[in-house]
């Protein structure tokens, strides 16, 4: 989603609003993860006191299968993010820390997949407390006791 910012890097005090839904073709190079919900998108825009910064809300949800037990659950994530955007760069070793408004416009859809990108769990669990998969015997250790662990710490 491309956006014309020139009044908001112009005019102090200016501010837009917006909200959409990231298109599924700017997920497809995502390996890994399966998206159960489109990508939402919201936020603002705004110069304040000259100073641009964009805040966006990013809102969906993951088929995952925990790596621990197995288990198939949807989870939902939720992630805030903030930039500063800029016109141009002096010094391009600091790049990273800024967004750079080109022809006075930004891709906040191209924006939104970076900032996911970075966000997305390494390590899926289906609960923060899952006790996974015995290593004996194979049952669920949430939902089943075993004696398996017991009896090779006794042995």
């Amino acid at each position: 989603m491309l956006m014309n910012i020139k009044n908001i890097l112009n005019i102090e005090g200016t501010s837009q609003n917006f909200a959409f839904s990231v298109p599924e073709e700017k997920l497809d190079f995502i390996r890994g993860y399966v998206f159960h919900s489109p990508v939402e998108v919201s936020g603002s825009i705004a110069n304040h006191a000259g100073a641009v910064v964009l805040n966006m809300q990013i809102d969906f949800s993951l088929l995952v299968t925990c790596d621990r037990c197995l288990k198939e659950s949807v989870q939902a994530f939720s992630y805030q993010t903030e930039h500063l955007v800029v016109r141009f760069l002096n010094d391009e070793e600091n790049e990273e820390n800024y967004i750079t408004a080109k022809a006075e416009s930004i891709d906040i859809a191209e924006i939104a997949v970076a900032d996911l990108l970075l966000e997305l769990p390494s390590k899926m669990l289906c609960k923060e407390d899952c006790k996974g998969l015995c290593p004996v015997c194979g049952c669920d250790r949430n939902t089943t006791e075993c004696n398996c662990m017991a009896k090779i710490e006794f042995e």
